[in-house]
């Protein structure tokens, strides 16, 4: 007799088993590229603080761009010893008026963006808030009174910088402030003379390394800041998901002058 049986579903284990390492293939392959972009071309990151008013304000979300002066040990996360010494692979130096993200030298641990002023081999000094660069003036025009981006009770003059092709807008709180008046800077080989453009709230190369910056030296540049991408307002924070729409919607995608 010719037993008859039913045929039997085929099992759906491989299938699923299968999309299952498809899908962990994907994720492993977007995280390598995500960490590839981070560790290589461009970084992300969000300003701390006022120094940089008016161009960056508290909030901002930026890009920066690691490839612009090529590498170092402090391009790399964590400030990973893997590039020896004080070299940068395939590099070149910023130029005057780029804003540059870097590790401060004292604590590489903190990140912080400043204008460079400076180059080696430069003389540089502020003279009544006016800052010459081997003894010529960074040219100047004042563009009116506004009040200060995070202190609106703090009224400053706008005054507009201009270095070669480069031209910005700083923050001028007064007369006679600390930092107003400096001495010669010599910049020595391998270094740069850093500066907030909110001049009067920015602890930068006009103080020694204690305090401020200090001259930074090359090894400790991260990148280029080259984009705000968005900004959020002041209380909104990762932990705080009601605060994520939380949008300034006129700072999108503006490039850092």
């Amino acid at each position: 007799m010719t037993e008859i049986t039913e045929p039997t579903a085929p099992s759906s284990a491989p299938s699923t088993r299968g999309e299952i390492l498809e899908i962990v293939k994907t994720v492993v392959v977007a995280l390598a590229l995500a960490t590839v972009l981070r560790v290589v071309l461009f970084q992300p990151f969000t300003i701390p603080s006022s120094s940089m008013e008016p161009g960056l304000v508290t909030g901002d979300y930026i890009v920066v761009s690691k490839f612009a002066y090529g590498w170092s040990r402090a391009s790399l996360p964590l400030n990973l010893p893997l590039i020896p010494g004080n070299g940068r692979l395939l590099g070149h130096g910023p130029k005057r008026g780029d804003v540059v993200v870097f590790r401060l030298p004292r604590d590489p641990k903190q990140t912080w963006v400043k204008r460079v002023i400076g180059l080696p081999g430069d003389r540089v000094q502020v003279t009544g808030g006016v800052v010459s660069v081997n003894g010529v003036a960074i040219p100047q025009a004042a563009e009116g009174l506004t009040h200060d981006f995070d202190a609106p009770t703090r009224e400053v003059m706008q005054v507009r910088e201009t270095q070669g092709s480069r031209s910005y807008v700083t923050y001028d709180g007064g007369s006679g402030l600390p930092g107003d008046d400096t001495g010669v800077y010599v910049v020595p080989a391998g270094n740069y003379f850093m500066m907030g453009d909110n001049r009067d709230n920015s602890l930068d190369s006009r103080w020694p390394g204690t305090v401020g910056v200090g001259l930074l030296p090359a090894k400790n540049i991260i990148g280029k800041a080259e984009i705000v991408v968005g900004s959020w307002n002041a209380g909104a924070a990762l932990i705080k998901p009601w605060t994520w729409l939380d949008l300034r919607g006129n700072r999108f995608f503006k490039p850092i002058r």
